[in-house]
């Protein structure tokens, strides 16, 4: 039976993250709060170190590394941001990093990649099995597998974000939290009933890519094809044991928004509130502004996971909808 990680292990995350990770800032926006009738809190993981919270999960599970597992060093699988964050992290704390990374990823998030040292594995996601892949690498090489998501550490150090938040504003009402395979949602979810019982978690999902959503509704793990959708931090085939156990406990419900309206996010915090803000970043907005939920008058909080997007693509996207 799985130990879940606790509120206890993201305060120690926070401990060890302290010196290291941003203390993001949580910003405001008048137009926000009319357009929704609310007072909401926006989390801007987008100015973390390498440019989304997963620079907290990933520096908090490499921290815990004994000597023997830093020399042989880590390995990982993602589309990108977590990819950074283990690159990143693994050159501050003097370890060797490898991390397989999709054919179709952003370039920019390669790109960074390889500029944080890491050594990057590419592969296609549509026809590979990249933790199968991951898995063989590892044993070969003798290193540590930190998933992008499905790990203790890697949840306890996502959860520090919201308790940032909480921490800042104290409680809220509506918590909206961008959800791919649960790492940043389940670590929200934790901080959320230690910090703010009665507040109503929500993860976010695109419409192409609902298998938490199916999920979370049907109590096991739905598995579903690669999803095609502008969110490549979402791009996950399934949750993991670890984020779903604390997701089916924790959380009110998942919801999902079209690919249209995540442009409509990005536009909105390119034009009002002068930031870039990824696809996936823009999730827990989108439902904000589409869910029909009974937010008015109440205090929202919204975790903006990320600011990586290529600027061509970023242009393109805003383009569509000039």
């Amino acid at each position: 039976m799985l130990t879940l990680p606790t509120f206890d292990d993201v305060m120690a995350a926070a401990r060890r993250l302290d010196g290291h990770a941003h203390r993001t800032p949580v910003l405001r926006s008048r137009t926000a709060d009319d357009r929704l009738k609310a007072s909401v809190f926006f989390k801007c993981e987008n100015f973390q170190r390498m440019g989304a919270f997963k620079f907290r999960g990933a520096f908090n599970a490499l921290s815990r590394f004994s000597a023997e597992q830093r020399k042989a060093g880590v390995i990982t699988f993602s589309s990108g941001n977590h990819a950074q964050a283990v690159a990143l992290s693994a050159r501050l704390l003097g370890i060797p990093a490898v991390i397989l990374m999709p054919l179709d990823a952003p370039p920019a998030k390669v790109d960074a990649t390889r500029g944080y040292g890491g050594e990057v594995i590419l592969f296609d996601r549509f026809k590979q099995d990249r933790e199968a892949l991951t898995r063989e690498i590892a044993q070969a090489r003798g290193m540590t597998l930190i998933p992008p998501y499905d790990h203790p550490d890697v949840i306890a150090g996502q959860g520090t974000a919201a308790r940032e938040l909480f921490d800042e504003v104290g409680e809220l009402d509506y918590l909206f939290v961008c959800l791919g395979g649960g790492g940043l949602l389940s670590g929200s979810a934790l901080s959320a009933r230690a910090l703010s019982p009665a507040c109503k978690v929500y993860g976010v999902e695109p419409e192409a890519g609902n298998d938490g959503q199916q999920s979370f509704r049907s109590g096991a793990i739905v598995t579903i094809p690669t999803p095609r959708t502008i969110a490549d931090g979402a791009q996950t085939q399934h949750l993991g044991e670890y984020t779903f156990g604390v997701i089916r406990r924790d959380v009110d419900d998942i919801l999902t928004v079209s690919d249209a309206q995540l442009v409509q996010a990005m536009r909105f915090f390119a034009e009002r509130m002068k930031m870039v803000v990824e696809p996936t970043g823009c999730l827990g907005f989108a439902a904000a502004c589409e869910a029909g939920l009974p937010i008015a008058g109440r205090r929202v909080g919204v975790i903006i996971s990320g600011g990586n997007v290529d600027l061509r693509r970023f242009g393109e996207l805003m383009a569509e909808v000039a």
